[in-house]
């Protein structure tokens, strides 16, 4: 169905992202999103080399990097003794390297460049109040579902609503997400409340026995992101809730002060309670197919929940360009070249939850003790799966991956 637009349930970063690309490819797409008002919540994140060959493909590059902080290096410290454990530079040899920098961004600047590029687009239809509540298709065209609204007819149908996606569960079936029990407590802070003996333009990772403390410059060194963790075996997932300093330093009592002391100069603290799901192998159906955390969300260690998403709007919009009006087909090739790629993140972001940020003991001594031998070259070569030639330095290359 031709002129039939694409729909897209989820005006997230990868909703947009999806919308950008397939704008670019010359495809009219309808984005739906439950809330009054298109916007993110939340601070910092990390962006690799990943994301910016996203950002190019997506059009958007320069205007993504001109919101960027660009850190000098990624910093591991030893939670319980202040002591360094390893560093990778991110200068002239790791952008050499892998052909883009690595940066820290905040949320809603992302979101806001994404948003700005599909609200100039003519291509892109952004509807808020619109709550995706299921779909039914005939092999032709889609029929999104949606609650107190008329239902919209599409060619094909993205879910890309998170983490509890409705799409995902008329889909998959899978139930609740799983609730790792690891809280984890946001705060941003204005930099001149930020110690100065801890003002490093690096992104800076404190690691404990079953915690962890974050924490890098954002929007031009105007503030500070600081992410605190702690295995607390809650059980109830919680998202944004307001929590006092007390809470937040429940549990840090074995931490150096010198990293302890990022949580008593944050303030207004929110609490989220982490959630994943185990990987799985077919997210598409028919005319329908998932996006982002909605197809594979993963805990937040490996920071590439927005990259993946990204990387995924690219991956979809080059199928759609090279299958034409072949939706099933071009769904199922995306589905092909992302999910073990997807899967690989998603495990791999609990594996270093446990074995790098929370390890204690003889564990954290390995950890240690590998970590502080390796060189700026060995951590480019470990990490090449991921920033390098097999992430999506180009639509051709992620094709060629796949076949």
């Amino acid at each position: 169905m031709p002129d039939l637009p694409i729909l897209i349930a989820g005006g997230g970063i990868g909703g947009l992202a999806a919308a950008c690309g397939l704008g670019r490819k010359g495809r009219n797409t309808v984005v739906v999103e439950q809330a009054p008002q298109l916007g993110e919540i939340g601070a910092g994140i990390q962006i690799g080399p990943n994301a910016f060959h996203c950002f190019d493909y997506l059009g958007v590059g320069d205007e993504a990097r001109s919101k960027a902080v660009y850190i000098d290096k990624l910093r591991l410290m030893d939670a319980r003794t202040a002591e360094d454990i390893a560093a990778i530079p991110l200068d002239e040899p790791f952008r050499e390297f892998y052909g883009n920098p690595y940066a820290v961004v905040h949320r809603a600047d992302l979101h806001g460049v994404l948003l700005d590029y599909c609200e100039r687009s003519p291509l892109v239809d952004l509807r808020t109040d619109h709550t995706a509540v299921g779909y039914e298709q005939d092999g032709t065209r889609v029929t999104l579902l949606l609650k107190d609204r008329d239902p919209i007819e599409g060619c094909c149908l993205i879910g890309a609503e998170g983490l509890r996606s409705p799409v995902r569960a008329q889909m998959v079936k899978d139930g609740e997400p799983r609730i790792s029990g690891h809280t984890t407590y946001r705060s941003v802070i204005p930099t001149e409340r930020m110690p100065e003996d801890l003002r490093w333009n690096a992104a800076t990772l404190w690691a404990g026995p079953k915690c962890h403390i974050v924490h890098y410059p954002l929007k031009g060194w105007k503030v500070f992101n600081l992410v605190v963790t702690y295995h607390r075996d809650v059980r109830e997932a919680i998202s944004g809730r307001p929590v006092s300093r007390e809470e937040v330093s429940q549990g840090f009592e074995h931490i150096h002060p010198r990293a302890r002391q990022v949580i008593e100069h944050g303030e207004d603290w929110r609490l989220w309670v982490l959630c994943d799901r185990d990987p799985i192998l077919n997210w598409v159906d028919g005319r329908v197919a998932l996006l982002g955390d909605a197809a594979h969300p993963m805990l937040q260690y490996f920071a590439q929940g927005a990259c993946m998403a990204m990387e995924d709007a690219v991956a979809l919009s080059h199928c759609v360009e090279r299958y034409g009006d072949d939706m099933e087909n071009a769904l199922q090739r995306y589905q092909e070249m992302r999910r073990v790629r997807t899967a690989r993140v998603q495990m791999n972001s609990r594996l270093i939850g446990e074995y790098i940020y929370h390890p204690d003991g003889a564990k954290a001594a390995v950890r240690n003790s590998v970590m502080r031998s390796m060189t700026a070259e060995d951590w480019y070569r470990q990490l090449d799966w991921l920033y390098g030639s097999n992430g999506l330095e180009s639509a051709d290359a992620m094709d060629t991956a796949a076949e």
